[in-house]
């Protein structure tokens, strides 16, 4: 018979289900569990304390074996934790020799009890019961012929004692009853136990893999927020520096011009980096909170238009909502495709960026009329940034498409669904033609 276990998905929170677990089982249960070799005490005592009447009587009787194969027997149980299924057999074999061994032993089925216990939390409970019906059947074998001829001789006075209670087929029935109920509820109660640290043992494996499932996609978020400010930023910052050096000698102003955006293009991204990698660390004080959004939209747009592109941005319908999550899907979705027409746009003669909004419908359309390198500009580079702007559209159950437009160019499309916070019970849902009415913002270049 070989253990049932399962192994447990690798993985250390923070906090772990059995520390939540230890909490949940009480304090006795919890001191229990981190103190076995004490409860390995105690259970060889309360066998001692429940066998004592046959121990003193061998004493007396000096039954010199029969008092060694029962300190032997509670010495076995010392060890049930680890080998259950041996001490199983110790004390079996031990006690049915007592009884062939000193007639006076009527057996003892408190060693039994317990190792059935044991070996139940061990093993499966199909088993063990059928394992319990061959010792008992063992048991009931050795009482027939052992155990009931020294209790009732051939005696007139203990044949009548006999009739009595009911005469010998009623005896064994009913002894045979008692055996197999006491010894199949010791494994009933086992196998609850075990089947309980099971589902304990499947709840801790699962915790750890929601856990390693969460820290992945927290990493592939803190790659994804870095791609998106380290290549823009790059981007912008290369684009500044060789405009700076193009309009130095004849327009020195304008280069100091160029050289300040540079500079606050650089600081915007350094504090945009602490923000992302501010999860990795703690006490810190940093703010975790979606930070782009709102007005540093219009700064990321000015930041473009000094880097040369020339940018129309057009927002139509009503206005987003406050959700600085989906403020930052539409704010990253604009930065990473102005940022692609920086680094691969050729000719580039207008660039339209358009937010429209129709109820819980949300357009983003980034379009520029530049040439492309080679047939396909997705082929250059490794694509992630496409790949993190059609991630972010899957956050609100939009889509996003990037490819040739049909009027010549390049186009960004991505159509997102606005976010609803849960309502209360109770609360009616809100009417979709319940929209405040539709504006046009228009910023020019």
């Amino acid at each position: 018979m070989s253990e049932n276990t399962a192994p447990l998905a690798s993985g250390d929170p923070e906090a772990s289900f059995a520390e939540i677990s230890a909490q949940r089982i009480g304090p006795l249960r919890s001191f229990m569990r981190r103190r076995p070799v004490l409860v390995d005490i105690s259970v060889v005592l309360l066998y001692f304390l429940m066998t004592a009447p046959s121990i003193v009587e061998a004493a007396l009787a000096a039954h010199w074996p029969t008092l060694g194969l029962l300190t032997l027997t509670g010495a076995s149980l010392f060890f049930r934790r680890g080998r259950p299924m041996f001490v199983l057999v110790v004390v079996v074999l031990f006690d049915s020799a007592a009884i062939l061994l000193d007639s006076s032993y009527f057996g003892g089925s408190v060693g039994l009890w317990i190792a059935l216990y044991a070996a139940s939390t061990k093993y499966a409970a199909r088993r063990m019961f059928a394992l319990t019906a061959l010792i008992t059947a063992l048991q009931g074998l050795v009482f027939v012929t052992m155990g009931l001829p020294s209790m009732f001789t051939d005696s007139p006075e203990d044949q009548a004692a006999l009739a009595e209670i009911g005469g010998r087929t009623l005896t064994i029935t009913l002894s045979l009853a008692f055996l197999l109920g006491t010894n199949a509820a010791a494994v009933a109660i086992g196998a609850a136990v075990r089947n309980n640290r099971l589902h304990e043992a499947e709840l801790d494996n699962w915790a750890k893999r929601v856990q390693t499932l969460a820290q992945l996609r927290e990493r592939n978020r803190i790659a994804r927020e870095m791609h998106d400010v380290v290549a823009h930023s790059l981007s912008v910052m290369i684009a500044l520096s060789d405009g700076a050096a193009v309009v130095l000698k004849r327009d020195p102003a304008r280069a100091g011009e160029v050289l300040g955006e540079l500079s606050t293009t650089g600081r915007r991204a350094l504090g945009d980096m602490r923000r992302v990698i501010g999860v990795l660390r703690t006490g810190d004080g940093a703010s975790l909170e979606p930070q782009p959004a709102g007005g540093s939209l219009e700064q990321m747009l000015a930041g473009f238009r000094v880097a040369g592109l020339p940018l129309r941005y057009t927002q139509s319908g009503p206005a987003l909502p406050e959700d600085a999550t989906f403020q930052l899907t539409v704010h990253r979705i604009i930065q990473e495709s102005l940022t692609n027409v920086l680094r691969y746009g050729r000719n580039v003669g207008k660039v339209e960026v358009t937010v429209h909004r129709v109820r819980d419908d949300v357009t983003v359309r980034i379009h520029d009329d530049g040439t492309h390198q080679e047939a396909r500009r997705e082929i250059i580079g490794s694509a992630q940034g496409i790949r993190g702007m059609k991630e972010r559209a899957a956050l609100f159950d939009g889509t996003l498409r990037a490819g040739p437009a049909s009027r010549g160019g390049w186009s960004v499309v991505a159509k997102l669904k606005l976010p609803h916070p849960p309502r209360c019970p109770g609360e009616p849902a809100p009417q979709r033609g319940s929209q405040p009415a539709p504006k046009n913002q228009h910023q020019g270049s």
